[in-house]
């Protein structure tokens, strides 16, 4: 049967005559049959991979590619007056991550599958997600994100396994989604609930009653943890997350033979970030209940935890008040309290404790002495970590620590999302580099060839066209396709600095009112959620959304400059900025960002980089050379010394610089109190003159200078379409193939 007669079978009626709503549900049955009929029969060793996000996206088209029907389905669609896109929009998507550590996950999952390991990833069920962002009177505010239907790739198991926590015992239940791989077999996405959470507790915005554990605990990733009882609840969903994780780990090990002290020859634990880290104390406690005594389940447990640190922020490495474990997993006290025995007893530095003289856990340090493997994210980051860091740990386990540069699945962020420049690479380079990154190279063979620089900049106006459709129809604003699109789509932080191109765009205002015309018009776009406790980042939000109003109402100034924020910046609104972006905004303060994987998706589809060296930017300046992105800004070792000695006074260059004097000062001049919330303006405008810890005002400069000098770029057409076709081309070593193959043949060793 072909895919039409497939799916009338399903519709019981011509594909020409059935609604969006049927089709879909039809490609959803062809999907589920296929993917099940590949689903995988484990080997002898299996990697866990613990996550407490995975950012899995819209799954439809992605397994399509993946099961290798996309292009049949697109045209039968086609063919019956229907387009593919119309179905997908249908489709609502997962809410269970937030930014880059949760996309990775989905990647990470996505690449196993396809080079045909055996391994699965463990999470949560998150009903309401993080939360749906809305814009009202110029503020974030935070809504509820429902996305489970009664059709849903969640599959509900028989599985449930018992936790006890904090006085109470709950039934953890399993749901599977499938994760096919790229003409490959199919793995599982595991994510425990609880039967009795109830989303009828949430009341105005995302408040609920913190405490009614049985009722909230899988509702919202990261719930506000601003109060004692948002902290105890994280716990409460850390624990539930790595106790059913360890009881499955083990359930499965010993139905394949395993005896428990050969637990590291059935499976290896990847530990995504410090969230899933209790799983260490738990196994413990597992392995002793069934028999080891403490030094072998010890043992046992340190050969089979890995850890990935995707952190150089001190803030994000997770630590939590004993009393608080008390409270919540009192069984794992005493194991976390002889697991600190032993370390002190091992070393004198008070700094590699586990239990720290106030009495507070911290949990990467677990991870360091109770794991075979602790990895950093891009080279700088892992140079960080054992020179500065984590040296103390460093000096003790120097073969313990290994880099392994993110990376990102081409099958979404081009295949999927870019089919016009999918299309000229099959052309041009054939299709080998879908299952081999690096064969994208073979593409600098045309960096002379005009009809093929005509063609990227044809592909990339398209892109920018649709997404100048896309804007005006879901947000009603505005912008002109033959502007410079210049984006920058991140989770909302200090050290990612959405802060510093706010001030730029207003420096650019203040000097297109004075007469200063840019060379081109420009539109800047911004994606970006802020946690909902994390005050300055809603305040930068509240910024560049005044800005929004100013700017484009201005007609001096709108023809040249306009600013959008997209609302509720997601996968699927990334896939769509993505192929329109001409400058990709990589501007964090160098020696903060780990990694960054935005980065990689920008460059695979034709973005040229303006970023500081930090992070991957390093590798991605490495491997396009000087010439094809645009590096500004302080050094990493500069950033580290500054802090080491304290000398960074942001007053100073306040002082100093009258553009950055005039752009600052603008925050709370009268157009923008119009516009906006005096209180949240004059605090972020204060946060900058006298704390700046992420060192704006330290780059100010340097940015503007570099920025330019990228507009100016722009203008000349041929050479800018030769930058394209270079970072396309050296995108293949950011391929997360690559990064699985490396984890496997260091780490996991399947």
């Amino acid at each position: 049967m072909n895919i039409q007669e497939k799916t009338e079978a399903y519709l019981g009626k011509a594909v020409s005559e059935a609604s969006g709503e049927e089709i879909y549900a039809a490609l959803f049955s062809i999907v589920q049959e296929m993917a099940a009929e590949k689903e995988r029969t484990d080997g002898k060793k299996k990697l866990y991979y613990i996550s407490a996000e995975f950012l899995i996206g819209k799954l439809l088209s992605n397994n399509l590619i993946n099961l290798g029907i996309y292009q049949e389905v697109k045209e039968m669609l086609e063919k019956n007056g229907r387009s593919l896109g119309e179905i997908e929009e249908i489709e609502p998507e997962p809410s269970l991550g937030n930014g880059g550590l949760g996309r990775l996950a989905a990647c990470f999952l996505d690449s196993v599958a396809t080079l045909g390991l055996a391994g699965d990833g463990i999470g949560l069920n998150y009903h309401l997600g993080l939360f749906r962002q809305v814009f009202e009177d110029h503020l974030q505010k935070e809504t509820p994100n429902p996305w489970i239907e009664d059709r849903s790739w969640l599959k509900r198991t028989d599985v449930v396994y018992p936790v006890e926590f904090g006085g109470r015992k709950v039934n953890a239940r399993m749901y599977d989604i499938e994760v096919t791989g790229y003409n490959n077999k199919t793995n599982k996405l595991h994510l425990f609930d609880l039967d009795s959470v109830d989303e009828s507790i949430v009341g105005e915005g995302i408040d609920f009653d913190k405490e009614d554990i049985e009722r909230n605990l899988t509702l919202f990733l990261y719930p506000d943890d601003s109060d004692e009882k948002g902290r105890l609840l994280r716990i409460y969903q850390q624990y539930f997350m790595v106790s059913s994780a360890a009881q499955l780990i083990l359930d499965e090990c010993t139905a394949k033979g395993c005896d428990l002290y050969d637990l590291p020859d059935y499976a290896v634990i990847q530990i995504n970030d410090t969230h899933p880290t209790l799983v260490i104390p738990e196994l413990i406690r597992l392995l002793t209940g069934r028999g080891l005594d403490m030094d072998d389940a010890i043992d046992v447990v340190s050969r089979t935890c890995a850890y990935t640190n995707h952190t150089i922020l001190a803030e994000a490495l997770e630590k939590w008040p004993l009393a608080y474990l008390k409270k919540v997993v009192p069984h794992l006290v005493p194991i976390i309290e002889i697991l600190d025995d032993k370390v002190r007893r091992k070393f004198d530095d008070e700094s590699v404790a586990v239990i720290d003289r106030s009495d507070t856990v911290h949990m990467a340090h677990l991870d360091i002495h109770y794991g075979f493997s602790v990895n950093g994210v891009a080279a700088l980051h892992t140079e960080i970590l054992k020179e500065s860091e984590l040296n103390n740990f460093y000096k003790i386990y120097p073969e313990k620590f290994n880099n392994k540069t993110n990376g990102i699945t081409f099958r979404r962020w081009l295949i999927h999302c870019n089919p016009l420049l999918t299309e000229f690479l099959d052309e041009t380079i054939g299709d080998g580099y879908r299952q081999d990154a690096d064969e994208l190279e073979r593409l600098l063979d045309y960096q002379e060839d005009d009809r093929a620089l005509e063609r990227l900049l044809a592909i990339k106006q398209e892109n920018k066209t649709a997404l100048a459709a896309y804007l005006k129809e879901t947000q009603g604003v505005e912008i002109r396709p033959d502007s410079i699109f210049d984006i920058q789509a991140k989770r909302l932080h200090e050290y990612k600095r959405q802060q510093l191109n706010a001030l730029y765009i207003i420096d650019k205002y203040l000097e297109i009112k004075s007469g200063k015309i840019p060379p081109a018009p420009v539109t800047a776009i911004f994606g970006a959620k802020a946690a909902p406790a994390y005050v300055i980042a809603k305040d930068i939000i509240h910024l560049i959304l005044c800005l929004q109003e100013i700017i484009n109402n201005d007609p001096e100034v709108s023809p040249w400059l306009k600013v959008i924020m997209v609302e509720n910046y997601n996968v699927t609104k990334a896939e769509k900025l993505i192929p329109a972006c001409d400058i990709s905004e990589q501007i964090s303060l160098a020696s903060k960002e780990a990694s960054g994987t935005g980065n990689m998706k920008f460059m695979l589809n034709g973005a040229v980089t303006l970023g500081t060296e930090d992070g991957a930017n390093v590798e991605i300046h490495q491997a396009v050379g000087d010439d094809n992105i645009f590096v500004f800004g302080a050094s990493s070792d500069e950033v580290i010394r500054h802090y080491a000695e304290a000398d960074y006074k942001a007053k100073d260059y306040y002082e100093k610089d009258p553009a950055l004097k005039a752009a600052v000062d603008f925050i709370t001049g009268p157009q923008m109190l119009k516009a906006g919330r005096r209180e949240n303006l004059e605090r972020l405008q204060k946060e900058l003159i006298n704390k700046d810890w992420f060192m704006t005002f330290l780059d100010f400069d340097a940015y503007k200078k570099a920025r330019e000098k990228a507009l100016k770029a722009y203008e000349d057409r041929k050479s800018w379409a030769k930058m394209m076709l270079v970072n396309i081309a050296k995108a293949g070593y950011f391929s997360s193939d690559r990064t699985i193959r490396e984890y496997n043949r260091d780490i996991w060793k399947l």
